[in-house]
């Protein structure tokens, strides 16, 4: 099959690389995945200047939103005594902002409140109290729901604060990668890139041209054993975020549990929705956006998403044969 090709259609004209343009190609592990920069900058930029601002940001995220992390800003909020407020740094605010800014549009479907029930079902850390991916029984599935409600958290927007009601445990995994990307990209143009592609973990953002010319085409991610035409993406000031069901799942008594939870039930999600690719300016929106679709389902998470023009791409059916479905927003960038 011939490959696809999805422009956006706001996508305004790239600039000019600098005549002396060097391109840097960067690459690393961090927040349990991997990453890789391909940057083109001024010869006057050095390397290792990209290199310190790239990791600079990816060692914020950590510090602050990393619930693996003891120590982290998040893992502190989440220990803290209830009814305690708690002044945040900048992108901790950020982050949680917009964590429940989209739980109240996806009415719960995205809930930075969910840990508990990551933790409970074996996604989330380890810890000796919690079996790995085992289904739980009835009695601790009710106690971690009990824990869990995204009204429960108080943002202060005004003094940049949140409350700890008691028991609370936020959980970013949901946003906190596409956060990270965010950032990167605005350090590689704070230190004075022309171009760029930045990945985390899979999701990416693009900025400006590559060094022949041509923008930075991307494939969307697609299930494996997926025989799909590949959709290629021009990447200029858009970011790609997907949610996969693939990724990280376990089974038990022949049953299939996928690490996406539905924080309104407790449980993995239950409908064959294989993966939902968003295309957005923000990749910390998008990667959101990916998972409160794919809790939602297919057809739920459609409506929702033809509703606020969002650029998606479904692919659901692993067991009868994948099949796939666009997003009016996203059909109208096919070339």
């Amino acid at each position: 099959m011939s490959n696809r090709v999805l422009i956006p259609l706001d996508m305004d004209e790239p600039p000019a690389l600098p005549p002396d343009a060097v391109q840097h190609s960067l690459a690393g592990a961090a927040m349990g995945t991997t990453w890789s920069v391909h940057a083109l900058a001024p010869r006057g930029v050095a390397r290792e200047t990209i290199a310190a601002a790239v990791e600079a940001q990816l060692a914020r995220v950590i510090r602050e939103m990393s619930t693996w992390e003891p120590d982290s800003l998040i893992s502190r909020f989440n220990r803290a005594e209830a009814g305690s407020w708690h002044a945040l740094p900048e992108a901790f605010h950020a982050v949680l902002d917009a964590a429940l800014t989209m739980a109240v549009d996806s009415d719960g479907a995205f809930d930075p409140t969910v840990g508990p029930l990551v933790n409970l079902w074996g996604f989330g850390p380890a810890t000796d109290s919690v079996p790995s991916h085992a289904v739980p029984d009835q009695a601790a599935l009710t106690q971690a729901r009990a824990r869990c409600g995204w009204r429960r958290i108080g943002l202060d927007r005004a003094t940049r604060s949140a409350l700890q009601p008691g028991g609370a445990y936020l959980d970013f995994s949901g946003i906190a990668k596409g956060y990270a990307v965010d950032l990167v990209a605005q350090a590689l143009r704070e230190a004075g890139c022309a171009s760029w592609l930045a990945e985390i973990g899979g999701e990416l953002s693009g900025m400006g041209l590559k060094a022949d010319g041509q923008p930075w085409w991307v494939a969307l991610e697609r299930p494996p054993l997926d025989g799909g035409a590949a959709l290629l993406a021009a990447l200029h000031g858009m970011a790609i975020a997907t949610s996969g069901d693939y990724r990280r799942h376990f089974e038990q008594d022949g049953r299939r549990y996928a690490h996406t939870i539905d924080p309104r039930s407790g449980s993995p999600v239950r409908h064959d929705l294989a993966s939902v690719t968003v295309l957005h300016p923000s990749c910390m929106v998008a990667d959101a956006l990916a998972t409160a679709l794919t809790v939602l389902g297919e057809e739920e998470g459609m409506a929702f998403a033809r509703r606020r023009n969002v650029a998606a791409l479904f692919i659901g059916g692993a067991a009868s044969g994948f099949r796939e479905r666009m997003t009016p927003a996203m059909a109208a960038m096919l070339e």
